[in-house]
């Protein structure tokens, strides 16, 4: 049989473009012993997948010039040659960006849900309950530690993470302030039940965040970088918490952008700022799990979808992550 597959063609210099993919047809044999063959039926894109452009070391190796690119994926077994795994059997995989593919069976997960049935649809394990889901509850959980009565402040409140992330701070007792890209966002985040939701695009950022946390703020979980971080650290309380996640505002500079420029403050406010990537709270997952799927079940956590059809739309997918294009989880369907 043949797939399609969607490549790196070009490493992207400043903002990536639709020109540095390509589209490639490819032929698939049978499953070898110990193999599967699976046709994907959701995929992802996220901002960290422009990292993977640039030729350089860091946690995850880089896409390679030619070569389809990976990011997760739901798919549906066709052809086993596996004990492990029936066609019919859903599975995630790190195997997105292409329509069909042979893996051996240790590279898949099967879900505990089959197309069709009721409860919690497979593309949640692309959002809510898979990668964003944890990098939200891990990040806000273990390194914010958010008390009751805290103020949080989150920059990129309506994407897949942020906004996840501003309703567990409810869920823990917490005011929560969001910013966000447009009207509609805001309006969005707000039936969510943040608190003050606040386009960044309309006047002062400094002077809104002020506005909305007058006696300052306790925990930042950081999406954005730049300007937001900047004003984080101008209104972070003593002993507060700042979460850096994520700066896609710098994602597609051609250029290193230049830093907060009150980072003095950190020292006399005795702040703490900590990175960190999802892969450090693995153990999180079976409890993330658990707790999300209830907050889920209780109707406690709003999940939303932007999505577009199609392999040939997953790079129009992906570079509207970086336009505002999303609200909540960008997803691929194939």
């Amino acid at each position: 049989m043949k797939s399609r597959e969607i490549r790196l063609k070009s490493r992207p210099v400043g903002m990536t473009k639709t020109t540095d993919f390509e589209t490639a047809e490819v032929d698939l044999g049978a499953p070898a012993a110990g193999q599967v063959l699976v046709r994907n039926r959701w995929m992802s894109v996220d901002p960290y997948m422009r990292g993977r452009m640039y030729d350089r070391p860091s946690y995850v190796p880089p896409f390679q010039i030619g070569e389809a690119l990976q990011g997760g994926a739901i798919g549906e077994v066709v052809e086993s040659a596996d004990g492990g795994f029936a066609p019919g059997d859903l599975v995630s995989s790190m195997l997105g960006w292409r329509e069909d593919f042979i893996a051996p069976a240790s590279a898949l997960e099967k879900l505990p849900v089959s197309l069709g049935s009721g409860g919690v649809p497979p593309q949640a394990y692309l959002g809510v309950m898979g990668m964003p889901g944890l990098t939200a509850y891990a990040g806000l959980l273990e390194i914010g530690q958010p008390k009751p009565g805290e103020t949080v402040f989150v920059s990129g409140g309506a994407g897949a993470v942020g906004s996840l992330v501003a309703q567990i701070a409810k869920l823990k007792g917490c005011t929560v302030v969001a910013s966000a890209g447009s009207d509609a966002k805001c309006e969005w985040l707000k039936s969510a039940g943040v608190d003050h939701a606040i386009n960044y695009k309309h006047g002062n950022l400094l002077d809104q965040v002020r506005s909305a946390a007058p006696k300052g703020i306790d925990v930042y979980f950081d999406n954005v970088g730049g300007e937001h971080l900047e004003v984080a650290i101008e209104l972070a309380r003593t002993n507060a918490r700042l979460v850096e996640c994520g700066m896609i505002g710098s994602y597609n500079a051609a250029e290193p952008t230049p830093g907060p420029r009150n980072m003095i403050m950190i020292v006399g406010k005795s702040l703490t700022l900590r990175g960190f990537i999802v892969f450090n709270f693995a153990h999180l997952r079976p409890q993330f799990l658990t707790d999300m799927g209830g907050w889920l079940a209780a109707g406690q956590i709003r999940v939303e979808e932007t999505v577009m059809d199609g392999l040939d739309k997953a790079p129009d997918a992906f570079l509207a992550l970086f336009s505002g294009g999303n609200t909540g989880k960008m997803l691929v369907k194939l």
